[in-house]
């Protein structure tokens, strides 16, 4: 990053400077990231009894967020450089550009495996990804100026970066936002698991059920249902056994049933009612 600075200042690159300015970012994301899978291996507490899985998903936020406003300032400046196109030393461009590539692959060989398990990591690795490709950017506009010398290709370079990385940071941020309003999982069909459990010998009917995402790859569901009127030891048999096929099919790990011998009038999913602590006191 430092080299890829002063080589900006020195070559008048935009590029190289938007790349810099990029790591800059991402070194610090990185940081924010390692901090929040630290603090998530905590166990749970007594006021925090889901323990601090969602710091993880709140980092991959604020780095998918600073993407957008790194994307949008590359754009600014990009546009202050059409206006007026500086010159550009290609040779030093092209050097300090391809130092910084071979660093990016290395941060992008160390992340790709992890990225698919965790959304705060792909957070990291959507970063270094945007690093590689802004070199990768520096360097083809270097060549183009370096045998053209058509300088514009800087800023058009910077903002096809800018593009690469606001498409990666919108997904993240998206994603994100699902996940803490704890929306359905990406992948998981509701009507296909209700099936799957009334598919459960005893289970006669499903509703008040709702599946979300604790942290990455971390389901969960709570749901009522309906069985005969039976002895309790019964009952677990039926609990256990949905467990176990939501597990299997579904990789929701953390279930929490509710048992009725009548059918709730009000459908599948239930609206969640807010109490009025105010009208109580009243």
């Amino acid at each position: 990053m430092v080299i890829e600075v002063i080589g900006g200042i020195l070559s008048g690159s935009l590029a190289l400077l938007g790349d810099a300015g990029h790591m800059l970012v991402d070194a610090l994301a990185i940081g924010l990231s390692l901090l929040a899978m630290a603090i998530a291996r905590r166990p749970p507490s007594a006021t925090k009894t889901f323990g601090y899985h969602r710091l993880e998903i709140l980092a991959a936020l604020a780095n998918g967020t600073i993407l957008v406003f790194v994307s949008v300032y590359i754009f600014y400046e990009a546009y202050q450089r059409f206006l007026e196109p500086p010159a550009v030393k290609p040779p030093l461009m092209l050097l300090v550009a391809a130092i910084g590539l071979l660093a990016n692959l290395g941060g992008v060989i160390l992340l790709n495996r992890d990225s698919y398990r965790s959304l705060n990591v792909k957070a990291a690795f959507w970063h270094i990804i945007g690093d590689t490709l802004s070199s990768v950017g520096v360097i083809i506009a270097g060549i183009v100026i370096l045998f053209t010398g058509w300088y514009v290709a800087d800023p058009i370079a910077a903002i096809v970066i800018g593009v690469i990385i606001v498409w990666g940071a919108v997904r993240i941020v998206s994603e994100s936002v699902n996940i803490l309003l704890e929306a359905v999982p990406r992948g998981i069909e509701i009507a296909k698991v209700i099936d799957s459990i009334k598919n459960v010998s005893g289970v006669n009917e499903v509703h008040d059920i709702h599946i979300w995402t604790i942290t990455s790859n971390m389901y969960a569901l709570s749901a009522h249902l309906v069985i005969d009127d039976q002895m309790v030891s019964k009952s677990v048999e039926i609990v256990s056994t949905v467990k176990q096929e939501l597990a299997q099919r579904f990789n929701i790990s953390h279930t929490t049933l509710q048992l009725e011998c009548e059918s709730c009038p009000t459908g599948i999913v239930c609206e969640i009612e807010r109490s009025d602590s105010s009208e109580g006191a009243l």
